[in-house]
């Protein structure tokens, strides 16, 4: 970059450096909020026609708003350079993990798939293809939560130069080898090989060179035996070398993910699961940004991006250009259309294949997660020429106060004759409940439904969870689930059906525009007021069409 610095921001420390330009942790000057910043290379940013693609991309993402997808905040032109602001993650890559302490077990592995199913459904669902799915490419945080990033070498769903291979070979599906146009089924596969390799410490090929590798994508078994029996079938499907053998969509590969997790690991796999990686990201806490935890947390709120100032220059050489891509859907896409780059902090032995040609594919990245920036709602118009005003709102963080109970003093008995009159002795005053209830892991029985005015197919669900609290019994527990649709959230409450179980009903649903997933929590609230949430939702799909009578 030439020594080019974005305006606004304070540098850190660098966080890692590949082919494609270099990333560095810094604060926002204006709240010192912690944000990751890709200086991308010359090359890559002096095609006028690149660039253009670039943006086109980017906007065309913007849109998505999951939570297993990374964001972007800001994307930064001028005559010097190209910059992209990103949320930080307080984390490690997975690559890092499997490096480090080998495989993660099933149900570990079984959420690393489900997080990176839905984030890729995300993209999917707004015609993005990832193309280069790997463990570098998945991010776990502090709290075993993992997040899709660095969609560097993505393009639109069908789109592809039959003459450019791009993507990382030992992931690599059979026909992304042929330069065919991008499918969500290359994405799958890429998925069950990452999965493949969290079950088992290796990459299910793991070929010399791009040409045996090649060879065995194309034609080798489908490695199953040293995975768990369970997990089998997901293997054979996600890597079936025929796209049309495959799912054909995300998310019903994540229904089949759900039904083979839960029949053979429990209703509590996933809690199990996010605790081993929470536990194994804790033990590569030097390598986080924020090695003590804190994430570069600040008192801040909100902080909010908007546009209200006119564009001012950089130094002498041009003025700032930039994209801010505003609202609840922000995600940290690198995109680049066709050309394929990546950011690492080392070099990895496997090339990696863009335009045809071998080079070397980014190691682990450990940036964007970790919401720090929170977007204003307001949408901003692309590719506008002033930077960024941020607002913030401050927030108090008042650690709760619990008042102790002193007991009363016991008197010392007396050689004088007892009277006759009884005594009374005063108990001491139980200490305030100020334990929340346990909340198990939400399932839903029926996870593929119709809409209420379909006559034939499943229509409701029937949601479950076990609560259980050390004071309140199931009857002075308030247990209710939360779903959301459309952009709206609603509450249903739940009633005790015995050994600590809750249960409700979800549904009728009306009929959405396309195919959805609805995410499911659980709340308790107990006695004392003492209230706890689910660790992570369970998903049912809502379709848009009818089951034919």
């Amino acid at each position: 970059m030439n020594g080019w610095q974005l305006s606004g921001y304070t540098p850190v420390r660098p966080l890692g450096a590949g082919a494609s330009g270099s990333v560095v942790l810094a604060t926002h000057d204006a709240t010192g909020t912690p944000v990751a910043i890709k200086y991308l290379i010359r090359d890559l940013g002096d095609d006028a026609s690149f660039r253009a693609a670039f943006r086109r991309e980017a906007q065309l993402l913007a849109e998505i708003d999951d939570p297993y997808v990374s964001r972007l905040y800001e994307y930064v032109e001028s005559a010097d350079g190209a910059a992209i602001v990103m949320e930080l993650v307080n984390g490690v890559s997975l690559r890092h993990m499997l490096r480090e302490h080998g495989p993660t077990g099933p149900e570990a592995a079984l959420c690393v798939l489900k997080g990176s199913l839905s984030g890729l459904a995300a993209a999917h669902a707004h015609g993005v293809v990832h193309r280069d799915y790997k463990p570098e490419n998945v991010l776990v945080n502090e709290d075993g939560l993992s997040k899709l990033a660095d969609f560097g070498i993505a393009a639109p769903v069908g789109q592809g130069a039959d003459t450019v291979v791009s993507g990382t070979p030992r992931y690599m599906a059979p026909e992304q080898w042929t330069g065919a146009p991008a499918t969500p089924a290359c994405d799958i596969y890429a998925a069950t090989a990452t999965f493949f390799e969290c079950l088992t410490g290796k990459p299910p090929y793991d070929g010399p060179n791009v040409f045996a590798l090649h060879d065995q994508h194309a034609n080798a078994p489908i490695p199953t035996d040293p995975a768990p029996a369970p997990v089998h079938d997901l293997l054979r499907h996600g890597m079936a070398k025929q796209p049309a053998d495959r799912p054909q969509h995300a998310l019903a590969f994540l229904d089949d993910l759900e039904r083979v997790a839960g029949t053979a690991y429990g209703p509590d796999w996933e809690d199990r699961g996010v605790r081993e990686l929470a536990r194994r990201a804790a033990l590569l806490a030097l390598l986080w940004p924020f090695p003590d935890g804190s994430g570069g947390a600040t008192s801040l709120a909100t902080t909010s991006l908007a546009d209200d100032t006119p564009g001012r220059s950089l130094g002498s050489s041009g003025v700032r250009k930039k994209t801010v891509l505003a609202g609840g859907a922000l995600v940290a896409v690198l995109l680049i259309g066709l050309a394929g780059y990546q950011y690492a902090a080392a070099a990895d032995e496997t090339p990696a294949l863009a335009g045809g040609q071998a080079a070397p594919v980014a190691a682990d990245p450990v940036v964007a997660a970790a919401p720090s920036v929170i977007p204003s709602p307001t949408t901003a118009t692309s590719d506008s020429t002033v930077p960024p005003t941020v607002t913030t709102s401050p927030a108090s963080s008042t650690s709760p106060t619990v008042e102790a109970t002193t007991a009363p003093t016991p008197t010392k008995p007396t050689p004088t004759k007892p009277s006759p009159s009884p005594s009374t002795s005063t108990s001491p005053t139980p200490p305030p409940d100020t334990t929340a209830p346990t909340v198990g892991t939400v399932s839903a029985r029926g996870t593929s439904l119709e809409a209420e005015n379909c006559q034939y197919g499943t229509r409701t669900s029937t949601i479950a969870v076990t609560v259980t609290d050390d004071e309140s019994g199931p009857g002075e527990l308030k247990v209710s689930f939360a779903y959301t649709l459309g952009g709206s959230t609603s509450t249903v409450a739940m009633d005790s059906v015995g050994k600590g179980i809750f249960r409700g009903t979800l549904g009728p649903l009306p009929m959405p525009r396309s195919a959805t997933r609805v995410p499911v929590s659980a709340v308790a609230v107990d006695a004392a007021g003492n209230s706890a949430r689910s660790a992570s939702p369970t998903y049912v799909t809502l379709t848009n069409i009818c089951t034919p009578g």
